[in-house]
């Protein structure tokens, strides 16, 4: 058997961090109440934090908070009481980019230091000064090729960690100032505004070229499903998952999926077989197409959507079991999407294999039996004879969409 690499999930809040953690992460990483890249997210208070970290030392699986904002004057003299306010809490490890923040890390605390991809580390040169320093992991840059990721493992003994899923920024690694420029919103200190995604207008000599669909910057999603077991050949100690602002239903279903993955090749390398099935459930999640990247080194305009796109809204996800009362055979559910009685719909779970279930009778919260639920997060009943557990999740059944060649 392979030793398995860590697998590890984004936390947008204590309700994800659990899910991750339950679908099969072994880890996660999230933002604490300062000095992160998500000013956007809900983040953690340190209260949060610490329950996190408990609950997920409980089930013998980490917790990294990131520390990777740009560093400002302001920020230099409250830095250290913030750090010890983490080390007093007990996370696994702490997500750096700035060199000052990690030099009073190392020397002022016993937090362990990880490199942040912010950082843009892509060669082997500079993996070995920041090991010298006393960093423990770095997070590459999203632009390495396996080539890259190779010398790198072969020439430095330091964790390495790469990104396998998630969304992709147009700039160098997050390096981008457009959000600054044109909404004063600054990207490297959490506030991207996401230019990259708008639409504009192409003009030459201040005249408008006429096109059938406007310009975007636009990258393409990354996924790496079909390469991990190459990279787990390579020794690449986490792979890592993108979006701390994403759905408990997002997590769960790729986070599980990768999880599956990981586990069937290590378990037996000589019998594993690529499961398309699993690349049509990530299919499904999602509303951009995704491509490996830079990883394979293909990183042309098939990478992009530089002539538009179309971001269809995702409407899998039907609910969230709350309860199952196994005297009654009936399951509480809070409605994510539209669903009615006579739907064919799955439950997956990090407790039990898929359910395809026909859904017979639906129940208000007054017991009133009823045949559509529409309301957004409406609380309603179904009965169902197979025991459902909270954080268990309701999607469509769907058997239509085809996997892309």
């Amino acid at each position: 058997m392979l030793n398995k690499p860590e697998l590890l999930a984004p936390a947008g809040d204590l309700e994800r961090l659990k899910v991750a953690l339950l679908y099969g992460a072994d880890a996660v990483y999230c933002g604490g109440p300062g000095f992160g890249l998500r000013a956007n997210a809900t983040n953690f208070t340190f209260e949060e934090l610490e329950e996190g970290i408990k609950f997920a030392h409980s089930l013998n699986k980490k917790v990294y908070v990131t520390v990777n904002i740009v560093l400002h004057n302001k920020e230099a003299d409250t830095l250290l009481d913030y750090l010890k306010q983490l080390e007093k809490i007990n996370p696994d490890a702490i997500i750096v980019s700035d060199p000052y923040v990690i030099d009073v890390a190392l020397k002022e605390t016993n937090l362990e230091v990880h490199l942040s991809t912010q950082q843009s580390t892509l060669n082997y040169e500079a993996c070995e000064y920041f090991y010298n320093e006393g960093v423990k992991r770095i997070v590459l840059a999203r632009e390495c090729s396996k080539e890259d990721v190779k010398e790198i493992i072969n020439k430095v003994p330091i964790e390495i960690e790469v990104f396998i899923h998630g969304a992709m920024c147009a700039g160098y690694s997050g390096r981008c100032v457009l959000s600054n420029y044109l909404t004063n919103r600054d990207a490297n200190r959490g506030g991207c505004s996401q230019i990259c995604r708008w639409d504009f207008k192409l003009l030459a000599d201040n005249e408008e070229i006429q096109t059938e669909k406007d310009f975007t910057l636009c990258s393409k999603d990354l996924s790496l499903l079909e390469y991990i077991p190459e990279m787990i050949d390579m020794g690449i100690t986490s792979f890592k998952i993108e979006g701390r602002m994403r759905s408990i239903y997002y997590i769960a279903t790729i986070v599980s999926i990768y999880r599956k993955v990981i586990d069937e090749y290590c378990n037996d390398k000589k019998h594993y077989k690529y499961n398309k099935e699993y690349e049509r459930v990530l299919r499904r999640c999602a509303n951009r197409d995704s491509v490996a990247q830079f990883f394979n080194g293909v990183n042309d305009e098939s990478c992009s959507y530089y002539n538009g796109r179309e971001e269809i809204s995702n409407q899998d996800f039907l609910g969230q079991v709350l309860s199952y009362d196994s005297n009654t055979s009936l399951a509480t559910i809070e409605q994510r999407n539209y669903f009615k009685k006579g739907d064919i719909v799955e439950i997956f779970s990090p407790y039990h294999d898929v359910i395809t279930y026909t859904i017979e009778k639906i129940y208000d919260e007054n017991d009133e039996e009823i045949d559509i639920v529409r309301h957004p997060k409406q609380i309603v009943k179904i009965k169902i004879d197979k025991p459902l557990f909270q954080f268990d999740l309701m999607r469509k059944k769907n058997i239509d969409i085809d996997v892309k060649k």
